[in-house]
């Protein structure tokens, strides 16, 4: 089946890469806005027959969503096959419970949302505490890509001496995946979470470890407390600058400069979400699972 790659802005870098990689057609789309703030859709390509790779990291959701509903409902008018969504960072995972009475599982009212207008969506270590797949919530077929590999590469060949060190005890197997393959040794933080802005850490068996690199790596850099108030404590400790690594970098408000206020030697990120971050690309994994829709 011929494939088609449709970029939601700002997406364009990646659906290029991946265009290119899976040797496909790149589509021409207009997404604009109404000057009521109401959505414009108009597919320029012809579509019919053919697989709609629709490219549109999640981050910020609520603003991306209806174009991207808009966008694959358009496609199937206009007689596409399939449509697949390759969400690198897919939003909704957290709100996975009803942690206080009146709340709404939006995790699962997101899936709902996104399974009813597509066929296929591919993405990168979604945020799966409480679940053990995706199936669980989302009636379409996912296809979830783990970051460890592309990961663990970079520092083996850029990090002398590296010591990975996990955020918490939720963190530990996939960072001693990542330590595992990048021939490192890993430590996990105990960490007490006390609001959403308020993190106590506690950092095991620091001190046989002066003369490594810290590492801190997790799977989502949001407000980046926990990372700082770590950088905090190995400051302290008399260690060396860390650098950190994230899987998505989100970067609310300043957390990005707030990093290196901190001291941060690097802060580092797939490229799931553009950001001047990007050092770690994921496109070839990305582009091959598409290679076998």
């Amino acid at each position: 089946m011929k494939k088609i790659f449709f970029a939601l802005p700002g997406n364009e870098a990646l659906t290029k890469s991946l265009t290119e990689k899976c040797g496909a057609e790149s589509g021409k789309a207009t997404i604009r806005q109404f000057p009521d703030g109401e959505t414009y859709i108009k597919i320029e390509s012809d579509v019919k027959d053919k697989l709609v790779v629709l490219v549109c990291t999640l981050n910020y959701p609520d603003d991306k969503l209806l174009p991207l509903y808009y966008l694959s409902e358009t496609a199937k008018e206009l007689g596409a096959k399939s449509i697949c969504i390759v969400a690198p960072y897919l939003a909704y995972m957290r709100q996975d419970k009803r942690f206080l009475s009146g709340e709404g599982i939006t995790s699962a009212y997101f899936a709902k949302l996104i399974s009813s207008f597509t066929d296929y969506l591919i993405t990168v270590d979604p945020h799966l505490h409480r679940r053990s797949s995706l199936s669980e919530i989302y009636t379409i077929p996912t296809t979830l890509i783990h970051a460890s590999d592309v990961l663990s590469k970079w520092i083996r060949y850029n990090i002398e001496k590296p010591l990975l060190v996990g955020p918490d005890s939720e963190s530990e197997q996939w960072v001693s995946e990542v330590a595992h393959q990048a021939d490192a040794p890993f430590i996990i933080l105990e960490k007490i979470r006390h609001g959403d802005n308020e993190v106590e850490i506690s950092v095991p068996h620091i001190e046989q470890y002066k003369n490594h690199t810290p590492v801190l790596v997790d799977d989502i850099i949001s407000t980046a407390r926990t990372m700082i108030a770590t950088i905090g404590h190995l400051k302290n400790m008399g260690m060396k600058k860390p650098v950190c690594i994230g899987i998505h970098g989100i970067f609310a408000n300043t957390a990005y400069s707030d990093l290196y206020t901190a001291g941060a030697q690097e802060v580092i990120t797939c490229n799931t979400i553009p950001h001047i971050s990007n050092r770690i690309k994921i496109d070839e994994s990305i582009a091959l699972l598409i290679d076998r829709l």
